[in-house]
């Protein structure tokens, strides 16, 4: 797949620069920084989630007990 950006002349020449220090390429630059991003929000959103469920009911466990409960000890 190919997408195309546009960029003021100032973004293109740092994002160059910055790939070229970094021994990479654009393309590789942009796909690790969009994954990494798209990773993140991901991971806010999944902690979110476990908060929420943890503040409904803040019932824990310990190692022990969960070992115990899973049948590993």
């Amino acid at each position: 797949m190919t997408i195309s950006i546009r960029l003021s002349e100032s973004d293109s020449a740092l994002i160059r620069k910055y790939a070229e220090m970094n021994k990479i390429t654009i393309s590789d630059l942009v796909r690790q920084t969009l994954l990494e991003r798209i990773e993140e929000e991901y991971d806010i959103a999944e902690y979110e989630e476990a908060m929420k469920e943890y503040l409904d009911n803040p019932k824990t466990y310990s190692l022990d007990e969960v070992e115990k409960e899973l049948g590993l000890v």
